[in-house]
């Protein structure tokens, strides 16, 4: 199986090359990434070749997926605050770029499995967030996610193409950046405790998410791209954690050895309070998969970006 990555040289999609290019029967990788959010250094010492481009560029889109066989869509413009200063930038990022993709899978015939996310279900009462609910984004990056699962399923109902829509629920390990203003709570609150610095909290503290470790996202991935995994409904990726920013911020206080001070600032807007993954059919299709438990990853995760700052 020959597989192309887009957003490959990113957080998660760099992640999933290094398990892709140990997976039996992956044959090569291809990651395409405009390197606007990924990095070169994330795919150093893998066999990955790597187009530098976007998926906004139909041209290099369809030269990237020549001869291939899967296609694991995981290029977006991530990120809630990012998506309120910018809404047409994630829109054209997150929607036109999935139709872009979803029409050279059509061309190519290859298997697509496509990135959601948790945000569709934006102010949704109730827990946990099961995939018959009724969607309710409340920021515009959650809208384009929801475009981008709808364009998805609409291809496959209407072409009978393969593919597989995803809601990913705040994944954090390696590779994944900090130190900026869009930063995810884990590694934003990981590089501030080993910089001394206070933890921001945007609110009281008490909302709760359900963290998923980057190898268990990626263990999923492989097998739905080597299975050709399909169904024509979005599918939860989180296995039904939950865990509040103070209880996080306990944990992270055992990994470093000492209390961490904490800055309360107002609630940002489009954020959710609770997320947390009714995980009954991902765990049906996928049950070999055994989730990395939120102790173990952060404990990965802190000593990642210890080394990355020596």
């Amino acid at each position: 199986m020959r597989v192309l990555v887009t957003g490959g040289a990113g957080f998660i999609g760099a992640n999933l090359c290094r398990r892709l290019v140990a997976t039996p029967g992956v044959e090569s990788v291809r990651a395409l990434d405009d390197l606007s959010t990924g990095s070169l250094a994330n795919l150093d010492g893998l066999d990955v070749e790597l187009v530098e481009g976007s998926i906004l560029d139909e041209d290099a889109l369809e030269h990237c997926a020549n001869g291939i066989d899967a296609i694991a869509h995981l290029a977006a413009r991530p990120s809630v605050p990012r998506s309120i200063s910018d809404p047409v930038a994630s829109h054209l990022a997150n929607a036109t770029g999935t139709v872009n993709v979803l029409e050279v899978a059509r061309s190519s015939g290859a298997y697509l499995l496509a990135a959601s996310s948790s945000s569709v279900y934006g102010a949704t009462p109730g827990l946990p967030k099961h995939e018959g609910l009724a969607t309710r984004p409340m920021s515009p990056y959650a809208a384009s996610k929801l475009a981008t699962e709808a364009y998805v399923n609409a291809y496959h109902h209407s072409y009978g193409m393969e593919t597989l829509a995803l809601r990913f629920f705040n994944v954090f390990g390696p590779l994944q950046p900090a130190g900026h203003a869009y930063a995810a709570v884990v590694p934003a609150f990981v590089d501030a405790a080993l910089a001394g610095r206070p933890l921001q909290i945007f609110g009281d503290g008490t909302q709760s998410r359900d963290f998923t470790f980057v190898d268990t996202v990626t263990a999923v991935l492989a097998m739905a791209l080597t299975e050709r995994a399909t169904d024509p409904d979005p599918m939860n990726l989180a296995f039904g954690t939950r865990t509040d920013l103070l209880t996080l911020i306990s944990l992270l206080e055992d990994d470093v050895g000492r209390p961490l001070e904490r800055e309360h600032l107002d609630p940002r807007p489009g954020d959710v309070a609770h997320s947390q993954a009714d995980s009954s059919r991902l765990r049906a299709r996928f049950a070999a998969v055994e989730p990395v438990p939120l102790t173990d990853g952060l404990a990965s995760t802190v000593a990642w970006m210890r080394r990355t700052k020596l």
